[in-house]
C-alpha cells in the first residue's frame, strides 16, 4: 500500500490552529476532541488538519485538473464533461442549460441555471467573490490553499431541476466500508448511512431506506481504486440513467463537524480510520 502517513512529530502545527480546532468542535460536539489519540472519525479528521501534509490531496480535490487523474484511474466514462473553465465568467452564458456553476477551489460553492430567467449578473458577482477569498482557512482545511482558484461550468445532470442522489462512499486504506446517502439536496436535505452490504447503520428516519444504486458493484471498485494509497478519502458518485459517474474526492467530510446518530457511530467508523493506519 503506497500510504503517506505523516507522524505527529514530523509537523509544526500553530498554536492558534490547536485553539480554533478545540474551540469548533466543542461548540458542535459538546466536548474537546482528542488530538494526540483520536479515535471517533470526526477526531481523526481534526487530527488531519493539523497533521497531513500529503500534497496528493490538492490534486485530487481539484474540480478541474483532478478530472485527467480519475479518467486515468477508473475510465473516461466516469467524468462529467467540462463545459468551461477559467477566472471570470463570460457577461452572458455561452453554454446549453441546464448547467451548474462552481468554484474549482472550495465546497458548497456553486449555481444552477435551468433557464433564460436566472439572473446571470447575481451569479457572476458570486463566482468573483469566491475568486476573491481562498477557501478552508478558518476551519483549518489546509489542502484548499493549493488548489488554483478558479470557476467550472458543468452540465447538470439531475431530472428536471431535481438534484441527483449523492452517493458518498467512506474508503479506508482502499476498502469501502460505508455509503453515505444524501436525499432532496435542493429541499429537504437530509442522509442515511449504510454499509457496504447495504445495511442502514445510522439512526432510524421516517424516510424507508432507498433502494441501493443499480451500479453499487461497480461504485464501490471505483471508489475502492481511486482510495487507494490513503487512510481515508470520502469518493462522491452519482447514477445518471443507470451509468455510474464521478463527483468529486472529499478528505474532510463535513470538516468532522457533523455529529453522527446514533452518536456511537463516530467511534464504529473511527476505528476503520485507526486500522487502516496500523496496516500501513
Amino acid at each position: 500500500m503506497d500510504l503517506v502517513l505523516p507522524a505527529l512529530h514530523e509537523q509544526r502545527v500553530s498554536g492558534a490552529a490547536h485553539a480554533r480546532i478545540n474551540l469548533t468542535y466543542l461548540w458542535r460536539h459538546g466536548r474537546l476532541p482528542d488530538l494526540s489519540d483520536p479515535q471517533g472519525f470526526t477526531e481523526w479528521v481534526q487530527w488531519r488538519k493539523l497533521h497531513d501534509r500529503d500534497a496528493r490531496m490538492p490534486a485530487f480535490a481539484d474540480k478541474v485538473g483532478a478530472k485527467k487523474i480519475i479518467a486515468d484511474r477508473i475510465g473516461t466514462e466516469w467524468i462529467i464533461p467540462t463545459y468551461w473553465h477559467g477566472s471570470e465568467l463570460p457577461a452572458q452564458p455561452e453554454w446549453p442549460a441546464p448547467f451548474v456553476v462552481k468554484s474549482r477551489h472550495g465546497c458548497n460553492q456553486y449555481a444552477m441555471v435551468f433557464d433564460d430567467s436566472a439572473n446571470w449578473p447575481a451569479i457572476r458577482r458570486r463566482a468573483r467573490r469566491w475568486m476573491k477569498r481562498g477557501y478552508g482557512f478558518w476551519l483549518d482545511e489546509w489542502l484548499y490553499a493549493h488548489i488554483p482558484r478558479g470557476i467550472i461550468v458543468e452540465p447538470f445532470i439531475g431530472e428536471g431541476r431535481t438534484l441527483p442522489v449523492d452517493y458518498k462512499f467512506y474508503v479506508f486504506g482502499g476498502r469501502v466500508e460505508y455509503v453515505q446517502v444524501h436525499l432532496d439536496r435542493g429541499g429537504r436535505h437530509r442522509w442515511i448511512l449504510f454499509d457496504r452490504s447495504w445495511r442502514r447503520v445510522s439512526a432510524v428516519t421516517t424516510d424507508a431506506d432507498p433502494l441501493s444504486p443499480k451500479t453499487l458493484a461497480q461504485m464501490i471498485a471505483a471508489a475502492e481504486e481511486l482510495g487507494r494509497g490513503f487512510d481515508f478519502v470520502r469518493v462522491d458518485l452519482y447514477e445518471v440513467a443507470d451509468t455510474p459517474k464521478f463527483g468529486e474526492m472529499t478528505f474532510y467530510p463535513g470538516s468532522g463537524l457533523d455529529p453522527f446518530a446514533p452518536v456511537s457511530l463516530d467511534a464504529a467508523i473511527g476505528a476503520h480510520w485507526s486500522r487502516a493506519r496500523r496496516l500501513a
